[in-house]
């Protein structure tokens, strides 16, 4: 799949975006035995997700399109709600999938795998696209 040049992006949602890293992908890999699985389930992308200056997302620039993001607050995990400390959808926090330059934000009560499936997410997606804001 090719890259489309940012110039021609006018509207974008993100669902649930690791805009600002997860502290799961700092804290996994380096478990012993859930480390191992980790890095060969998410492969090298999984380790650059972190929140350390290490990563990928530090380098991220800010947007230059219109972009509205939807984030997750229902996690069923225990142990990632543990490392993740705040509002979350089990895989990011709420406050990490901001970006600079993004016009909107969306906090819904999804699971994150769930998020592209939900019914509201779908209609706010596409309120989204139309107007370049989400419904209140």
């Amino acid at each position: 799949m090719g890259h489309l040049p940012a110039e021609r992006l006018r509207c974008v949602v993100m669902l649930g975006p690791p805009n600002g890293g997860s502290e799961l992908a700092h804290v996994l890999p380096a478990l012993p035995l859930l480390g191992s699985f980790y890095r060969w389930a998410t492969g090298p992308a999984g380790t650059e997700l972190g929140t350390g200056p290490a990563g990928l997302i530090p380098q991220l620039p800010p947007v230059p399109f219109e972009l509205g993001v939807i984030a997750g607050t229902r996690s069923l995990n225990p142990d990632f709600n543990a490392i993740l400390r705040g509002p979350n959808d089990g895989k990011v926090r709420v406050d990490r999938t901001r970006v600079a330059g993004m016009r909107d934000l969306l906090v819904v009560p999804h699971w994150h795998p769930t998020l592209m499936r939900s019914p509201a997410v779908i209609e706010q997606t596409i309120a989204f696209l139309e107007t370049g804001t989400f419904r209140p």
